[in-house]
C-alpha cells in the first residue's frame, strides 16, 4: 500500500490521537464524568475516525481506481471493493 506508505508518519500520528481519545473517553467513563463530557469525547473520536478513512481512502481511490493504464476488468473490482467497504462503514 504505497499510498500509506508514504504518509504513514501523519497516518501514525492521527492514529495515535485517535488511542489518546479513546484512553481519554475510557477514563472519563470510569470515573463517572458528566454525560455531556462523555458524549462529547465519543463525538471528537468519531470525527477522527472519519478524517482517517478519508485521508486513506482518498489515497488508495487516487492510486488504486486512478491508476494510468488500469485495465476494466481491475477498475471494475476496485471499484467495487470500494462501494462494499463503504456500505460497510456506513452503516
Amino acid at each position: 500500500m504505497a499510498h500509506t506508505t508514504s504518509g504513514r508518519k501523519k497516518l501514525l500520528t492521527r492514529i495515535r490521537r485517535i488511542q489518546g481519545q479513546a484512553a481519554a473517553l475510557e477514563r472519563a467513563v470510569d470515573q463517572d464524568a458528566d454525560c455531556m463530557a462523555v458524549l462529547q469525547q465519543i463525538a471528537a473520536i468519531r470525527g477522527a475516525v472519519n478524517g482517517l478513512m478519508a485521508e486513506v481512502l482518498e489515497g488508495h481511490v487516487r492510486e488504486h481506481l486512478g491508476a494510468p493504464g488500469l485495465c476494466a476488468e481491475r477498475r471494475a473490482a476496485e471499484t467495487d471493493a470500494v462501494a462494499a467497504l463503504l456500505k460497510s462503514y456506513l452503516r
